[in-house]
């Protein structure tokens, strides 16, 4: 039997979590764009980038010692993991085309997880910890380069990250296919709770996801959108 307290969704450690993920770097933003640092936006970029790759890192030592590392997670192929790729690179070397992935995935994807964690145990156990650090530090680095670093999606940034987005599907389609592993929900829903269980069964839910996440990349656009409109009805 284990010594921690079972996780429980939306209880005082998921919401201290879910707030940190937002406030800190609202914070950091502000400080950055106060003080106009680029020295201090670069140290903050790195550290995002360093406690992302680090904890990711840390997890696969951690799994791997306690046995629960299988072909089923050992792989980089759920979105989360793209991801962090796109976030790390961005924080290390700020560019369009990372960014506006990290944005999209991070926003339509990391969130959900980080919202519904797919985690057994609670504060301070070392999934929760590993889990919150990694999906938490991707949507609060995404926010921070929006926010503190200016960095922004445009029109054309959706077709290309709807078009990666796809290419990202059909690659973990054909990894479940080889291994008979589940990466991406492609071939079931997950075990706990989330937003799935509201969707119909497989592979009918297939469809509601592609349909969400076309929605929630343009409702993610949309307040670039409607700020580009008003300032062009301004001049």
């Amino acid at each position: 039997m284990s010594q921690y307290q079972p996780f429980v969704l939306f209880g005082q450690s998921h919401e201290i979590v879910l707030a940190l993920t937002v406030l800190v770097p609202v914070m950091l933003a502000i400080l950055v764009r106060t003080n106009a640092s680029r020295g201090l936006a670069r140290a903050i970029c790195c550290s995002f980038a360093v406690a992302i790759a680090g904890i990711w890192a840390i997890w696969y030592i951690v799994a791997y010692r306690n046995g629960w590392l299988t072909i089923g997670d050992a792989l980089p192929m759920d979105l989360c993991s793209w991801a962090a790729v796109a976030t790390v690179i961005t924080l290390l070397r700020p560019n369009q085309f990372t960014y506006e992935l990290a944005y999209f995935w991070a926003l339509a994807g990391t969130v959900q997880g980080l919202l519904t964690p797919d985690t057994p145990y609670d504060f301070p156990e070392i999934r929760f910890l590993v889990f919150s650090i990694f999906h938490g530090g991707i949507i609060a680095s995404v926010l921070f380069l929006t926010l503190g670093m200016k960095l922004r999606p445009y029109l054309e940034s959706i077709p290309r990250v709807i078009g990666w987005t796809l290419f990202y599907a059909l690659l973990a389609g054909f990894v479940d296919w080889m291994y008979g592993v589940n990466y991406g929900f492609l071939r079931a829903k997950p075990s706990h709770a989330s937003l799935y269980d509201l969707m119909p069964s497989w592979p009918y839910y297939i469809a509601v996801v592609v349909a969400l996440g076309v929605l929630s990349t343009l409702i993610y656009y949309l307040p670039f959108f409607l700020a580009d409109r008003l300032r062009a009805l301004r001049k």
